[in-house]
């Protein structure tokens, strides 16, 4: 099962990626988390990454592109994959498939998160994370604040520069120019499969139900 996850930073992505990925036992391939990682251990692609995405802006579409041929290419996307974060540009999106086409693979299906921008910028303000380990928290649901120790590696909590409402918007303004369009990429593909972003809990069954409807499409 090979799966991409688009949508808007703040949808969820993240936690349904996380549930897809135990459902299905493939590996859940976070660009975010590689990037965050690199950030960690100061390593020039991090220091440069860091600069952009403070400022609510992507990285270039060569140094991703790297990054995931390295990845699908190590032997641990044999059964398959969830892509959460990439691609985020229509040149990223076409480099893919032919990446996928070179390893003689196919996307199973893409799917795309649509939530409302007011809504995204309420639950981005309310993010904590953790510095070390990139687990996600809600200052509300989880009763947390800034510098409450991760209930997973006990680093203290922080909230990120780019989930604060100006840099949010900013975010959103680059996500409408470079990654909206993936959506028509997507469906001139027969590809993409859309959800409602904003019921917590139905939305990880609603994503199995249009991934096999869509298989059943594809394959009768």
């Amino acid at each position: 099962m090979r799966i991409i996850l688009l949508g808007p930073p703040g949808v969820g992505k993240g936690t349904q990626a996380k549930l897809l990925s135990s459902h299905y036992k493939i590996p859940h391939i976070s660009t975010g988390d590689l990037l965050r990682t690199a950030i960690a251990q100061q390593t020039e692609l991090g220091k440069k990454a860091k600069l952009l995405m403070d400022a609510g802006q992507l990285v270039p579409d060569e140094v991703m592109i790297g990054i995931i041929r390295d990845v699908l290419l190590n032997g641990t996307t044999f059964n398959g994959f969830i892509l959460d974060g990439f691609p985020r540009t229509v040149p990223q999106a076409s480099a893919l498939s032919k990446l996928l086409t070179e390893c003689n693979l196919e996307l199973n299906a893409v799917v795309s998160f649509e939530v409302h921008e007011d809504e995204i910028i309420r639950r981005l303000k309310e993010r904590l994370s953790c510095p070390r380990c990139g687990t996600v928290y809600n200052e509300n649901l989880n009763q947390l604040v800034i510098g409450a120790p991760c209930e997973k590696c006990g680093t203290e909590l922080i909230h990120r520069v780019d989930d604060d409402p100006e840099t949010v918007l900013k975010r959103l303004h680059v996500y409408a120019q470079s990654t909206a369009p993936l959506k028509e990429y997507y469906y001139n593909e027969g590809s993409l499969v859309t959800v409602n972003g904003v019921e917590f809990c139905e939305i990880f069954s609603e994503i199995l139900h249009r991934i096999r409807a869509r298989g059943e499409i594809q394959y009768s």
